[in-house]
C-alpha cells in the first residue's frame, strides 16, 4: 500500500499522542524516563489497557458457549481476527494467533517441516532476530533439511542480496527474512527477496515484527506466504500474530485436540483457549493507530497513519544521526548515509569506546534513558559484526511517540561519555 495515496498527510500531534499513553509520565528523581526501548516492547496506551481491563471484569468467558459472556467473546475474537487481518494482510481465516511470535513461528515450522524431504533445505538471513533462525535450524535437525544463511554486508549492515540468490536451488524449500533488522534498522528489498524465493519454488517467510511499528505492512501486497508479528511491539498486549496463506494453512499438518480438527484454515495453529483479553487489546492497538490517520476506513486511517509516523521517525533518525556524526567516540553500526535513510528504520546500534555496552546502559539508566544492551537475539547479525564476544552493541529505537527533546537528551547523554 501507498503511504498517504488515497489522502493528505497529517502531521503527528505528538501532546496529543503522549496524553494517551501513562506510561510516558514515569519520572526518575527530577527526571521524566525517555524510552528508547520501543525495539524491545513499545509503551501501551490506555485504550489498549481499558480494552483488556473491560474484557476481564465484564465479559471473560471461553468460546463458543450461548450465554452472553460467550458471545460476547466470540464477537471480541471475530473482531480481533478482521483487525489483524486489516493490519497484516490477508483474511481474517488466515490470522493465527498464539502467546508470541517466537512461540507461533516454532509451531509453523514444524508445521511445514513436516511436508519436507530429507535433503530439502532452508535460507536464514544475517540480518534476522533469531526467532526466525532457530526455529529452522531445530526443523532442520529433526527432519534431515540444510539451513544456509545469506549474508550482510558488514561495512553498511544492508543484506548482501547477491550472496541470498546464490544459496537459492530447486531444493529450496523457504527463505525466512525479517522487514526490518531489529538490531540495525536496515528494511531488506521484501519484494525481490519475494521475488527470488518463488521463482525457485521456495515460499517467503517473513519477520515483521520490527518492521509493523514503523510502517505499513501487507503480507499480500510484499507477496509472501507467511508473515507474524507482535503487538507489543506496537503499543499493544504481548500476543502473537500470524498471516498464512490460505491453502497453506488448510493444508498443513496442524497439532491440535481431536474436537478442533475442523477449524477453517489459520485457526487450526490455535493450541488451546487464546488470550481473549490480549485480542481485544490488540484491536484497541491498531484502532489507535487508525486514529493518527485520516480517511473513510480503518485501513485508509492506517495507510494515512504509517505515512504521519514514518515522517516524523525519519526527522528523529536524522536528528540523532546529526547529533552523533563528530563523537568519536561513538561507532554505529548499519546505514549511515543519510541518503540511504529510507532503507532503515529509525533504530541505531552502536558501541562506546572504553564502554561496555551493558555499562553505557546502566549509565543512562540513571538519568532515566531507557536503552537496551547486548545481542537482542540478533545473535547472527551481532557475530557478522565480530560484537558477540564484547557485548554486542547499545541500542536505541524511536516510535511516533518520541520527541526531539528526548533524542536531544539522548545525544547529550552520549557525549558526556567522551
Amino acid at each position: 500500500m501507498g503511504y498517504g495515496s488515497r489522502m493528505s498527510t497529517p502531521a503527528i500531534n505528538l501532546d496529543n499522542v503522549r496524553r494517551q499513553f501513562p506510561g510516558l509520565a514515569r519520572t526518575q528523581g527530577e527526571d521524566t524516563y525517555a524510552f528508547f526501548d520501543g525495539p524491545g516492547g513499545s509503551q501501551v496506551s490506555q485504550a489498549v489497557a481499558d480494552a483488556v481491563a473491560h474484557y476481564l471484569l465484564y465479559t471473560n468467558a471461553n468460546s463458543g458457549g450461548y450465554f452472553a459472556s460467550s458471545v460476547e467473546s466470540d464477537a471480541i475474537v471475530d473482531a480481533a481476527r478482521i483487525a489483524a487481518a486489516e493490519f497484516v494482510g490477508g483474511t481474517p481465516d488466515e490470522i493465527a494467533f498464539g502467546p508470541n511470535m517466537t512461540t507461533l513461528n516454532f509451531l509453523l515450522a514444524h508445521a511445514a517441516a513436516r511436508t519436507f524431504d530429507p535433503g530439502d533445505e532452508i535460507v536464514t538471513t544475517e540480518l534476522d532476530h533469531d526467532a526466525n533462525v532457530s526455529p529452522w535450524l531445530q526443523v532442520a535437525e529433526d527432519h534431515g533439511l540444510i539451513v544456509r544463511q545469506a549474508r550482510l554486508h558488514r561495512p553498511d549492515g544492508t543484506l548482501d542480496f547477491e550472496h541470498l540468490e546464490s544459496l537459492l536451488s530447486p531444493k529450496t524449500r523457504v527463505v525466512a527474512f525479517t522487514l526490518a533488522s531489529n538490531c540495525l534498522g536496515t528494511v531488506p528489498p521484501a519484494q525481490r527477496i519475494v521475488h527470488a524465493a518463488h521463482a525457485v519454488g521456495a515460499l517467503a517467510w517473513v519477520d515483521a515484527v520490527h518492521f509493523a511499528p514503523h510502517r505499513r505492512v501487507d503480507r499480500m501486497a510484499i507477496g509472501a506466504d507467511v508473515l507474524l508479528t507482535s503487538p507489543y511491539k506496537w503499543f499493544g498486549p504481548h500476543l502473537g500474530v500470524a498471516s498464512i496463506r490460505h491453502d497453506l494453512a488448510a493444508s498443513w499438518p496442524a497439532d491440535r485436540v481431536r474436537p478442533a480438527d475442523e477449524e477453517p484454515a489459520g485457526h487450526r495453529f490455535e493450541t488451546g483457549t487464546q488470550s481473549h483479553e490480549a485480542q481485544a487489546g490488540m484491536v484497541a492497538a491498531i484502532d489507535y493507530i487508525a486514529s493518527l490517520g485520516e480517511g473513510t476506513t480503518r485501513s485508509d486511517r492506517l495507510d494515512s497513519a504509517f505515512a504521519a509516523i514514518r515522517i516524523h521517525e525519519d526527522a528523529l533518525a536524522l536528528r540523532f544521526f546529526n547529533g552523533i556524526a563528530d563523537m568519536e567516540h561513538i561507532h554505529l553500526y548499519g546505514l549511515s548515509d543519510r541518503d540511504r535513510f529510507t532503507e532503515r528504520v529509525a533504530t541505531f546500534s552502536f558501541t562506546v569506546t572504553r564502554h561496555h555496552p551493558d555499562q553505557v546502559a546502566e549509565r543512562l539508566a540513571e538519568q532515566a534513558i531507557a536503552v537496551w544492551s547486548g545481542n537482542f537475539y540478533a545473535l547472527s547479525a551481532t557475530q557478522a559484526l565480530g560484537i558477540e564476544e564484547t557485548g554486542g552493541a547499545v541500542r536505541v529505537g524511536f516510535l511516533h511517540y518520541t520527541t526531539p527533546d528526548e533524542v536531544d537528551r539522548l545525544v547529550a547523554a552520549l557525549g558526556a561519555l567522551a
